[in-house]
């Protein structure tokens, strides 16, 4: 679905080059949706055998879409609910690698079989959280959680 940009090194090399390819992308940029559709395009590009990758945004009630890549999503989602919801009211990052033993799982796109979410909290204030799933059986592993965790972080601190 998506155009991949391969780069060579090890996975923690090509996630730093990422990181430092966001801040290039997000500086002096201040919206914050400009930033996560940015983000969420950079994401699709770099990361392999993925089917959706965005964002979904804190409000009051739950969590609500926000810029995204893939296929049309689930707009709402109440907290503690599927693993968006899951991951946003523990506030720490969930990866799923079959989504259908996960219990309430949310299917907004019957292709997804893997998952994983992680928060994004700025001083102490959940903002939403990275959604990103894959139509196979567990895509992800520890190494891109760690990448992925510090993408968010450095994220974050650009909002």
């Amino acid at each position: 679905m998506f155009q991949t940009v391969l780069y060579e090194g090890t996975p923690a090399e090509q996630y730093e080059l990422l990181i430092r390819q966001l801040e290039g992308l997000l500086a002096g940029e201040t919206n914050r949706i400009a930033n996560l559709a940015n983000a969420s395009s950079l994401l699709g590009q770099f990361l392999q055998n993925i089917n959706w990758v965005g964002f979904y945004l804190a409000e009051p009630d739950g969590l609500v879409l926000g810029p995204f890549q893939g296929l049309p999503a689930c707009v709402r989602i109440p907290l503690g609910k599927g693993v968006c919801g899951t991951a946003a009211s523990r506030r720490e990052t969930i990866r799923v690698e079959d989504v259908h033993q996960f219990p309430g799982h949310i299917a907004c796109d019957a292709a997804s079989r893997s998952e994983i979410v992680i928060p994004l909290v700025k001083d102490g204030e959940l903002l939403g959280v990275l959604d990103i799933d894959s139509p196979l059986e567990a895509r992800f592993n520890e190494e891109d959680q760690k990448g992925l965790e510090r993408f968010a972080d450095r994220l974050t601190a650009l909002l």
